[in-house]
């Protein structure tokens, strides 16, 4: 990655976008591969992240989000290396382009915190059990997939909080272009 040559803050939003993209491709792949198998009065039940529909949705988002990362870190090392940044031509194009990353930007990542919160609130469910409802505790028996859950929702919180503070810096392109 030639990153050398670029401006100070596109390395910052460089860096910051293989960091997300990190960030949601580890809980994509922490959620989705996360099973375990136990067997229960001589009948095997498989804890799936597909059983729990936030976190399925959650695995989706966190997927795309990924990808999108990789997306906007070719586009934004592409027009800061090749395109020279503010070039008098790409001026209209790059003030368009500015405000469609924005907007994206920040739709990713409220995309992302809404679905990481409504996984959060399915596994507490799974955590503490609802005594109304009669629904054990899941956790207690299915230990490991539990971690794995748990691990997988600290990396989507991170990718959420690295995603807004990109939005915050696709709004500073924005409003500093002419």
């Amino acid at each position: 990655m030639a990153v050398a040559g670029l401006a100070p803050s596109v390395r910052v939003e460089c860096l910051l976008r293989v960091a997300c993209t990190v960030m949601a491709a580890a809980a994509a792949l922490l959620l989705g591969l996360s099973s375990q198998t136990k067997t229960v009065l001589f009948v095997q039940k498989k804890a799936v992240p597909k059983e729990v529909e936030a976190l399925w949705v959650l695995i989706v988002a966190t997927a795309a989000a990924s990808g999108y990362h990789v997306v906007q870190l070719a586009r934004t090392l592409y027009l800061g290396h090749f395109a020279g940044g503010d070039a008098g031509r790409y001026r209209r194009l790059s003030r368009a382009m500015a405000c469609v990353s924005l907007f994206l930007d920040k739709g990713c990542a409220y995309m992302v915190f809404a679905m990481t919160v409504a996984a959060l609130q399915a596994c507490f469910v799974a955590l503490n059990g609802v005594q109304a409802l009669q629904w054990s505790k899941l956790c207690n028996i299915y230990t490991r997939f539990c971690e794995q859950i748990a691990a997988g929702m600290l990396c989507s919180l991170l990718a959420a909080g690295g995603m807004t503070v990109l939005s915050a810096f696709s709004a500073r392109q924005l409003f500093r272009r002419p």
